[in-house]
């Protein structure tokens, strides 16, 4: 019995010492999300929301305290209730800001769409999130001076990097430290933005990071192409969490995963990521989870939304009685995308167009409209209500009945063609360009011609095409229609054609 109690001591220490020792490997969790433009429900409530994204991750958190929650880009723009005012001013991403704060979001990257926003109102939404952001190759530009863009929080000034640490643990003692490394395609030009080169900017970042960390991930938004050339600059980078593109993808490319969710929050990405720190193995298990109805609202998450909805809702009822009321269902997407839209002749496109001539019972020779105006950067599908059409035109404005000359008419139409990329490329009904020839209602246009067009208020402005305003010598006449009109507001003569079909 006198060695009882020492051989006791050791087993139990020994015990003790297996339980607590460190393994050397570790689990955490990534939940993806990029270019979400809307905190709540899309398609009549089927898919999508930030409240349902924020149970998804409570969930996960319960499962793994070590899970970061973070955002591949695009989401301060566009969106409907940004266009709207509140206070007196546009609300311009604040919403998505006070939503991203409720849900502990651990990072941001940069996407070429938080560029739409002013220098000063991109500054007051970086100063209101309390999460980092992170871009590589995004500069601000002053007449002085080339700079990274800050956020200033509670008087501090912090930089914002081109890469993020974070240091993790578990519960047997094992810690590393990820690092998150981000580049922005530089497709929004802005005097207040510089882009660097994007490779050469995210190799950098890497090579500056990689001793300083275990693990190093890709946080972009850029083109699928541009990842898979990142993948292959960085193989020894297990995971690429991508944005840009608007629908769900999963490639590797040697050794690294490149994946995309869908947008608007209608899928999200669960990484389970364990790493072995004694022999740096690498194992991720990816899910592509479907964010829909069947999926709970988290409710401090919803009472911000469903505040910001009602702000919403009170302006849209200034125009249509029932904005959730459905108007119209389709099985083929509606493509409203950005680069569609001021490439090529769009489905949507063609439905806005037909819409402007309906809202003047047809008695017009052609519509025309800017891409531009078309800012729902996405598609729509199934069950469509009055809100749907207010994403796609949010910045409404009356449909003018103007009298054109021909000629007139043709250059308009030459420079929409010429526009091919940006927001003054022309979405056309009655229209036909057939080897370099103009047609419109199957006949060919004559420039002495006197044409009736229906045209966005905003063209007549001379805002997309610089020379087409109501002053123009070759514009006959004008109409500008009153409020019982259709034709006052084109979202009203969307509505309306797609209830007509």
């Amino acid at each position: 019995m006198k060695y009882f109690k020492p051989i006791l001591f050791i087993l139990s220490a020994l015990l003790l010492l297996s339980c607590s020792s460190d393994d050397d490997k570790i689990s955490f969790t990534l939940l993806q999300l990029n270019d979400v433009y809307e905190i709540s429900s899309i398609q009549g409530g089927k898919f999508g929301g930030m409240a349902r994204v924020k149970t998804i991750h409570k969930e996960l958190l319960k499962e793994n305290k070590n899970t970061l929650l973070v955002m591949a880009g695009d989401f301060l723009n566009p969106s409907l209730i940004g266009t709207m005012k509140y206070n007196g001013e546009r609300i311009r991403g604040k919403q998505m800001v006070e939503v991203m704060n409720a849900m502990n979001f651990d990072l941001a990257a940069i996407g070429n769409h938080e560029f739409d926003l002013s220098k000063k109102d991109l500054q007051t939404r970086m100063d209101e999130s309390i999460f980092p952001w992170i871009s590589s190759n995004v500069f601000n530009r002053t007449k002085d001076s080339i700079k990274p863009f800050y956020q200033q929080i509670n008087g501090l000034k912090t930089p914002i990097k081109g890469s993020f640490i974070k240091e993790i643990s578990d519960n047997d003692g094992t810690k590393i430290k990820i690092g998150f490394i981000s580049v922005c395609i530089p497709s929004n030009p802005k005097d207040y933005v510089l882009y660097k080169e994007m490779f050469s900017s995210i190799q950098k970042e890497y090579e500056s990071i990689k001793n300083k960390v275990d693990l190093v991930f890709g946080l972009t938004h850029v083109k699928i192409e541009h990842d898979r050339e990142i993948a292959k600059l960085l193989p020894n980078i297990p995971l690429i969490m991508g944005g840009h593109e608007h629908d769900h993808k999963n490639e590797m490319i040697g050794n690294v995963k490149i994946t995309k969710a869908d947008a608007n929050a209608k899928s999200a990405y669960i990484h389970h990521v364990t790493y072995n720190k004694t022999s740096n193995e690498t194992k991720i298990s990816s899910v592509l989870k479907t964010i829909d109805n069947s999926i709970s609202d988290d409710v401090e998450v919803k009472a911000i939304v469903d505040k910001w909805l009602k702000i919403m809702e009170d302006q849209i009822s200034m125009i249509v009685e029932n904005p959730y009321d459905i108007i119209y269902s389709t099985e083929t997407p509606l493509d409203g995308r950005d680069i569609p839209i001021r490439s090529i002749q769009t489905n949507l496109g063609n439905l806005i167009a037909k819409s402007m001539a309906f809202s003047y019972g047809n008695k017009v020779d052609c519509s025309i409209v800017n891409g531009g105006s078309i800012r729902i950067d996405d598609q729509l599908v199934g069950d469509i209500n009055s809100v749907d059409i207010f994403r796609v035109l949010p910045f409404g404005g009356p449909v003018l009945k103007v009298k054109i000359k021909g000629s007139l008419l043709k250059k308009v139409i030459e420079f929409g063609e010429y526009s091919y990329g940006s927001g003054a490329y022309l979405q056309r009904s009655n229209i036909d360009i057939i080897k370099g020839d103009i047609f419109i209602h199957k006949f060919k246009l004559i420039p002495t011609k006197i044409y009736t067009i229906a045209i966005s208020d905003y063209l007549m402005k001379g805002f997309d095409i610089p020379f087409l305003t109501s002053n123009h010598p070759e514009v006959i006449s004008v109409y500008h229609p009153v409020p019982t009109d259709i034709s006052y507001d084109i979202r009203k003569s969307l509505i309306l054609y797609l209830k007509s079909l």
